[in-house]
């Protein structure tokens, strides 16, 4: 999908802190399909289904004030991989994260793909894990960072590396250990001759304790890229 120099690509990330009160969840139960909720009644433990219930409230928000339909009546349909879409429609694409406490969505016009993913900044990752998800130049680059920079560089890696992934739609049935990053101009880029200039990858200031990565493959070169602050201000908490 090839976007002229008379619409540029863009896309709109919004960050939510969502409330933690159960009179919100019941609103934004109103808000989700039949096929929703009865997912939501899975979860064993509230703090997953509150996560998912704002992560669906969220995305149905956005998508209803990018194509002009009300948020309860959009048809959200996952691919065989589970990857979400919107019946009927290619565009907007569009890509949801969670991790405790926040919910960030990431709206693209002229992009082909775009995923995002967060996670707290804080979250040990062990040595091992580290090695099943970085390259070996990746693990290097760690190592010759001061000691206290390595846990919030392993969760960057990981959290850039999600994001790509989701954008392809394949997640983790890829190695992510085959997709390298390194940064120029602090800016993560991409490693190897082969890789797809189209793509572009950035780290998203969060305003939390939370790392967020934005994927996006655009034709028409570097998106503008929006981020706001989300506030439901549908009906706030007492």
């Amino acid at each position: 999908m090839q976007q002229s120099d008379n619409h540029p690509a863009g896309i709109e990330i919004a960050l939510w802190q969502y409330s933690r009160n159960d009179r919100d969840w019941n609103r934004w139960m109103r808000s989700l399909s039949q096929d929703e909720r009865d997912r939501a009644a899975t979860y064993q433990f509230e703090g997953d289904r509150a996560s998912f219930m704002a992560g669906r409230y969220l995305l149905r928000r956005l998508l209803s004030l990018s194509i002009g339909t009300a948020p309860g009546k959009l048809v959200l349909s996952p691919d065989k991989n589970g990857r979400l879409s919107l019946e009927g429609r290619d565009t907007p694409q569009f890509s949801l994260a969670n991790a405790d406490g926040l919910v960030t969505v990431a709206v693209a016009s002229g992009c082909d793909h775009v995923g995002i993913d967060c996670e707290r900044i804080d979250v040990e990752i062990e040595e091992a894990a580290v090695a099943s998800y970085c390259s070996r130049d990746e693990r290097r680059w760690i190592a010759e960072l001061p000691a206290h920079e390595h846990p919030q560089a392993a969760v960057a890696l990981w959290t850039l590396k999600e994001s790509h992934l989701k954008a392809l739609g394949v997640g983790l049935r890829e190695d992510p250990r085959n997709i390298a990053f390194a940064w120029k101009d602090g800016v993560p880029v991409m490693v190897g001759g082969d890789r797809d200039r189209r793509w572009h990858h950035r780290l998203i200031e969060s305003g939390s304790q939370h790392v967020v990565a934005l994927a996006a493959c655009c034709q028409s070169g570097l998106p503008h890229i929006s981020t706001r602050i989300f506030q439901d201000d549908s009906m706030p908490s007492e």
